[in-house]
């Protein structure tokens, strides 16, 4: 009996189960976390973009969606917003690299019933995607401690923040190695992180320094004395 199974009857798996997402290697990994739930392959539907996440909704409706943001044609988050008006009651989660407070909150605000990171392991992942299965709103850790930081009361007299606070420790890391000459590949082998992880602390980086390319992103961060 695959793990999990005996605790989600196959009775109540909601199905279809429609999974938005463009990696391969990430679609096989759902894709075994699924069949550990109890899901057959008839029963789930992979799709890879927006457009063709539309197009099968038009033929066959869902009952659950987990949904990726970094779509190759958009944002999973326009996809949330249509599945919750089309059933208010279906359960989405979102699975994705990105950590940013403001794409996490507009995903919930879409309509997304839970949000975990790419980069959890399957047990983390599978957790996530019972707890939404049993009508719960599971949020990543990581995500809950940086939106409720962000909730909580600013200090009256806060000191000037050194230039280093602007990006996080792991993009300032990443920073360095991208003003070394590394590729995302290069920077991801280095650091033990997924390449899609890294790119999506790049693009923070980009966003944080108000900047485009990688070039430009060192040359600011030197300017404001982040890197040396």
């Amino acid at each position: 009996m695959p793990p999990f199974s005996h605790l989600l009857s196959e009775s109540i798996l909601p199905s279809p189960m429609m999974v938005v997402e463009d990696e391969p290697l990430i679609r096989k990994r759902l894709e075994t976390v699924l069949y550990s739930l109890g899901y057959t392959e008839d029963a789930l539907v992979f799709v890879a973009s927006l457009a063709q996440a539309r197009a099968s909704l038009k033929e066959h409706p869902v009952a659950m969606a987990l949904v990726d943001l970094g779509l190759p044609d958009g944002s999973g988050i326009d996809l949330i917003a249509e599945l919750r008006a089309s059933d208010p009651g279906m359960g989405i989660l979102v699975i994705s690299a990105w950590s940013t407070e403001d794409v996490i909150l507009a995903s919930l605000r879409a309509g997304a019933n839970g949000y975990v990171l790419k980069e959890r392991d399957d047990l983390e992942v599978t957790l996530s995607i019972r707890s939404v299965l049993r009508g719960g709103a599971p949020i990543d850790p990581f995500i809950a401690r940086r939106i409720i930081a962000e909730l909580q009361p600013r200090a009256a007299t806060p000191q000037e923040p050194a230039p280093e606070a602007v990006l996080s420790a792991r993009e300032s890391q990443i920073l360095k190695l991208v003003a070394d000459g590394l590729t995302n590949r290069e920077i991801a082998e280095n650091l033990f992180l997924s390449r899609y992880t890294v790119e999506c602390h790049i693009k923070n980086i980009y966003r944080k320094l108000a900047v485009p390319t990688r070039t430009k992103a060192v040359s600011e961060a030197r300017a404001r004395g982040i890197l040396q």
